[in-house]
C-alpha cells in the first residue's frame, strides 16, 4: 500500500525540483526526505528517481506517479471539505495569503465581512507574491490566497491548485505631469494601440516591479510588444511609490486601476489595453470548504461595493 504522506513528498519534489527545497518547504530534514522517498520506491517496487549529476530527478515510473498523487490529494482535500461542511458553523483559523496592492484594496473589506457573517472564523493574513502561492497551499502554510496575472504573462498550469475569479482591472500608463505636455506625445495624440499609447516613452526610464515578480515581467514584455525594450531606472513592488515617482519625473510605470485611486495630483495615468485579473486560489478540491466558500463569497462582496466588480463576477463563473 502506497503511503499518501510518501506521495506528497513525491509531489513536492516534482514541483521544487530539490530534496533540500522539499525539506525546507515541509520543514523536514533532507535526509528524512531522502529515506521516505526511499521507502516509497519499495513501496511502489520500481525505481521513481535517478540522479542526474547533483539532482535527483523522477523517472518516467515517477511521473505517472505524481499524475496519480494529484488526483489521491485531490480526492483526500475533498473529503475534508465534505466533512468540514457536516459540522455546524463555520470557525477555527483561515491562512489567507494576498498580493500586497490586494491588502488595502480587498482584504479589509473581505475581513469585514466574513467577520460579520462568521464571528467565529480567525482569519490570519500574510503578504505573498503570486509566483509563491502554489508552493503555499500545497504545503499547507496557506488556505486561500488571492492572487493575480497580467495580459502578457498568463498564469501558469497547476493542477494542484484550482482558482475562482474575482476581477478583472484594466492598467494604466502612469507619467509626470511635466514629461506629459509635448503636443507631439500628449495624450489626445497617442492613438489607442499598445505602441501608439507607449511609445513616446521608448527611451525615458522606467520604473517596474522587481526582478523576477510578474509584474516586471509583464512591464518587460508589454513594452516589448510595443517595439522597445525598456530602460528600467527604478525597482519597486508597492504601487504607491510608482505612481510617486512617477509624478516627480523619475520614469514611467504601469498600475492596476484598483492603485489609481489616491494617486499624486501630478501624475498622468492613460488607460492601456492590457488588464490584470485578480483570483481566488485554493487547493485542488478545497472550493466547497465552508471556510473556503465564505472567504469567495466575502471577497466578492467586498469588490461589489468598491464598485470594481467585473463581467467575471456579475456571471458568477
Amino acid at each position: 500500500m502506497l503511503d499518501v504522506r510518501r506521495l506528497h513528498l513525491l509531489r513536492e519534489l516534482d514541483r521544487r525540483g530539490t530534496i533540500a527545497a522539499v525539506a525546507e518547504a515541509l520543514t523536514f530534514t533532507a535526509s528524512a526526505v531522502s529515506q521516505q522517498l526511499s521507502v516509497l520506491e519499495r513501496e511502489a517496487g520500481v525505481p521513481l528517481l535517478e540522479r542526474s549529476g547533483r539532482r535527483v530527478v523522477l523517472t518516467p515510473a515517477g511521473r505517472t506517479l505524481v499524475t496519480h498523487a494529484d488526483a489521491v490529494l485531490e480526492r483526500l482535500e475533498l473529503a475534508v471539505s465534505e466533512l468540514a461542511g457536516a459540522r455546524e458553523g463555520i470557525g477555527g483559523p483561515l491562512r489567507i495569503g494576498t498580493f500586497p496592492s490586494g491588502g488595502p484594496a480587498i482584504v479589509p473589506g473581505t475581513l469585514a465581512e466574513l467577520a460579520q457573517r462568521h464571528p467565529a472564523l480567525e482569519p490570519m493574513v500574510q503578504e505573498i507574491d503570486s509566483a509563491r502561492v502554489s508552493d503555499g497551499l500545497r504545503a499547507g502554510e496557506l488556505d486561500v490566497a488571492l492572487v493575480h496575472d497580467y495580459d502578457f504573462v498568463p498564469a501558469s498550469p497547476d493542477t494542484t491548485v484550482d482558482q475562482v475569479p474575482l476581477l478583472e482591472e484594466p492598467m494604466y500608463l502612469a507619467t509626470g505631469a511635466a514629461t506629459d505636455t509635448d503636443p507631439a506625445t500628449g495624450p489626445a495624440a497617442r492613438g489607442d494601440t499598445l505602441a501608439e499609447l507607449l511609445g513616446p516613452w521608448a527611451t525615458a526610464p522606467w520604473i517596474t516591479a522587481r526582478d523576477g515578480t510578474t509584474g516586471h515581467a509583464m512591464a518587460v514584455r508589454a513594452c516589448q510588444a510595443a517595439g522597445f525594450q525598456p530602460r528600467i531606472r527604478h525597482q519597486v513592488n508597492d504601487f504607491r511609490t510608482v505612481l510617486a515617482l512617477a509624478a516627480i519625473g523619475q520614469g514611467a510605470g504601469f498600475v492596476p486601476e484598483m492603485a489609481t485611486t489616491r494617486a499624486p495630483e501630478d501624475v498622468v495615468l492613460t488607460r492601456l489595453p492590457l488588464f490584470r485579473r485578480s483570483k481566488v486560489a485554493f487547493r485542488a478540491g478545497g472550493g466547497t470548504h465552508p471556510a473556503i466558500a465564505a472567504f469567495v463569497a466575502a471577497a466578492r462582496t467586498a469588490v461589489n461595493a468598491t464598485g470594481r466588480a467585473s463581467s467575471l463576477i456579475a456571471s458568477g463563473s
